[in-house]
């Protein structure tokens, strides 16, 4: 049974840093792309980052320069470190993997994290 759990959310002042992260188990993790996803009140999840097996990576247009995904395949983890945080970064944060990554992230519809909430105050 494939399980990811996410970490780090919390609230923090505009301009501030969180470091997200994301335990995976029940899945060959290394071979694996993962995905950083948030859902705002009202709105629809997007996508905010990817990355594939090989480390390549792509970020919407909205965090580019400022969130940085990365991963440790010895600890099955991926992280979402986001600087400069804005009051709109304001969200659940999901972790996805197993998807596919073409010229992004495409999700996995079958395994998601619980989400971790991250508020940022102006």
């Amino acid at each position: 049974q494939v399980q990811l759990v996410e970490s780090g959310g919390g609230l923090v002042q505009a301009g501030g840093s969180l470091r997200l992260s994301c335990v995976a188990s029940g899945i060959t993790f290394s071979i694996n792309a993962a995905g950083w996803y948030r859902q705002a009140p009202g709105k629809q999840r997007e996508l905010v980052a990817g990355i594939s097996s090989g480390r390549i990576t792509n970020y919407a247009a909205s965090v580019k320069g400022r969130f940085t995904i990365s991963r440790d395949n010895a600890k099955n983890t991926v992280y979402l470190q986001m600087n400069s945080l804005k009051p709109e970064d304001t969200a659940v944060y999901y972790c996805n993997a197993g998807g596919a990554y073409r010229d992004k992230y495409y999700a996995s519809p079958n395994y998601w994290g619980q989400g971790t909430q991250v508020t940022v105050s102006s």
